[in-house]
């Protein structure tokens, strides 16, 4: 019987803080309990915002709270052409749509009710179905595009393959329970599979590199959690295989809000310069010792 495989996948755009080291440490001891692999991913898509020194500064805090990980280390933005060729076969499969449209131009005709989980306004579907030679002639214009997936078309895509039966995915807890919830993927409208100015996206290259890496069991924080209705829609159509999924508790300020790198809370780093030890970060996040 092969081994469990778990990952923990930071974005090397900022220093890591509190609530990725939950992430992590969550991942790595049930890697040890059921006698798994742990692996670290750099999700670097975003080639933009992504920074070398970020890179290393990971190694180091996952390092000084005393994880080990499998090498060689896979980066995202090493593997593009696998998330086109991915791409190509949601294409072939007649679920995928090139879309034109600005941002300017989403918001204006989005619904300011419909939101996704996120709370991020619902794509309006300004090219959705749109005719052949529209999309002939802003490609002759060389006017850049996303691809989406056409959301309603890949659920009854999926409805068909499954049988008639509903999506759904495994979520396991801290002692190895598991319970099955049905997906929702509807509610994110048809989400970009590759993006105008990134060759991916977010959800496409996660589900693409957990098959990859054979990754059995995700653990990441409840803020993803409605991010797997949309990732087994991916699995389904990709014929990849579906892993396991646990959503730890989130780390909270002071006001209820989520800790961020884009808001700069307290990193990992500064809080070793301080003299915190690991020990006494597992205390701070309620872990056992």
């Amino acid at each position: 019987m092969s081994r469990p495989v778990f990952r923990f996948a930071p974005s090397p755009n900022g220093a890591l803080h509190l609530g990725h080291a939950l992430s992590a440490l969550t991942g790595f001891e049930m890697a040890r309990r059921y006698g798994g692999r742990f692996l670290v991913r750099i999700e670097d898509i975003d080639t933009n915002r992504g920074r070398p020194e970020y890179v290393h500064a990971i190694f180091d805090d996952l390092a000084w709270l005393g994880i080990g990980w499998e090498e060689p280390v896979l980066s995202q933005s090493q593997h593009f052409a696998d998330y086109r060729a991915a791409a190509e076969k949601l294409r072939a499969l007649g679920v995928l749509y090139p879309c034109f449209a600005t941002r300017n131009e989403i918001v204006a005709a989005a619904d300011v009710t419909k939101l996704d989980p996120e709370g991020a306004l619902v794509y309006p579907g300004l090219w959705r179905g749109r005719s052949k030679e529209d999309i002939e002639r802003e490609h002759a214009l060389g006017k850049p595009h996303a691809l989406r997936i056409d959301m309603q078309r890949a659920i009854a895509l999926i409805r068909e393959k499954l049988g008639g039966a509903a999506l759904s995915f495994t979520e396991f807890d801290t002692v190895g329970a598991a319970q099955k919830t049905v997906a929702e993927p509807g509610r994110w409208g048809d989400v970009l599979v590759l993006r105008k100015e990134i060759p991916a996206s977010y959800f496409l290259a996660v589900v693409v590199d957990d098959a990859r890496q054979g990754v059995t069991h995700v653990t990441r924080g409840m803020d993803l959690y409605a991010a797997t209705d949309a990732q087994r829609v991916l699995q389904i159509l990709l014929d990849l295989p579906e892993p396991l999924y646990h959503h730890h508790r989130l780390i909270l300020d002071g006001n209820g809000r989520k800790l961020s790198k884009s808001r700069g809370d307290i990193s990992l780093a500064h809080l070793r310069s301080e003299g915190a030890s690991p020990a006494a970060i597992r205390r701070l996040l309620g872990l056992a010792e």
